[in-house]
């Protein structure tokens, strides 16, 4: 194990620990818009500081890498990540790098089987496309999406591509939100889908080595038992009986 992946190895649960409190900090302003101004403020200074911790580790990988041009053209999304938010001071920008960088780290983890990983994207992008739709959504007089409620049940029938169309943005930044959501949700059913596919697959394969295996089997069984009715029909002096038909069960020869 090289530098590189024992500093990852350290740092996976710390920065799981990380993306959960920007989670908390990302919804508190949203939730409870009218709240202590010091709180808001707070929550804003949180979420920039644990961007800055993914940038730090990202830093850090980069350092430790042992082919550095190679391990940014490995990790895209990490720089898009790392460089996002400086773009345009958006919090929706630091949502979505944020996002974005913990799921490189957690689809490191090798303990981390795809359908947690797929599960948690799912209820991640539920939750955060909710908070997003409302934060943008409710301060425009046009909008119909103004309650929580509202916000999970628009992001819920936008990632399943339904699309009942009761609830929709007006904005420019909300409908670009609705079009990562449901390119988001595609993607993840297509994954969904792969691997229900993948695992019938491996069962099916399964059953026909298991199959060769059985077939392979009877026949070194046949060749064996030959074997024996020859050595049998030498030390007898009879001639060797010729085989039985294939529709009739196999049976050795009668003394």
């Amino acid at each position: 194990m090289n530098r590189l992946e024992r500093w990852e190895r350290r740092t996976q649960t710390p920065l799981i620990g990380l993306a959960v409190l920007f989670a908390l900090a990302y919804a508190a302003p949203i939730l409870a818009p009218n709240a202590d101004p010091l709180l808001l403020r707070g929550a804003v200074w949180t979420e920039w500081a644990v961007w800055a911790g993914f940038t730090a580790d990202y830093a850090v990988r980069l350092t430790l890498a042992e082919h550095r041009w190679g391990f940014v053209k490995g990790n895209p999304l990490s720089l898009a990540a790392v460089v996002l938010p400086l773009v345009q001071p958006l919090r929706l920008l630091r949502l979505v790098s944020t996002l974005l960088l913990a799921g490189q780290r957690v689809r490191m983890a090798a303990q981390v089987r795809l359908t947690t990983y797929v599960v948690g994207a799912v209820l991640g992008l539920l939750v955060f496309g909710s908070l997003a739709v409302l934060e943008i959504e409710r301060s425009s007089p046009t909008a119909n999406i103004r309650t929580l409620g509202d916000a999970l049940w628009w992001s819920f029938t936008t990632m399943t591509t339904v699309g009942y169309g009761d609830h929709t943005p007006t904005t420019g930044l909300g409908r670009l939100l609705a079009v990562g959501l449901m390119l988001s949700g595609i993607a993840l059913l297509g994954v969904v889908t792969a691997n229900i596919a993948a695992w019938f697959i491996a069962r099916f394969e399964a059953d026909d080595r298991m199959d060769h295996l059985n077939h392979q089997a009877i026949l070194d069984l046949t060749a064996e038992v030959r074997e024996l009715r020859r050595q049998l029909a030498e030390v007898t002096g009879t001639p060797v009986q010729p085989p039985p038909p294939a529709s009739e069960p196999l049976a050795l020869a009668d003394d």
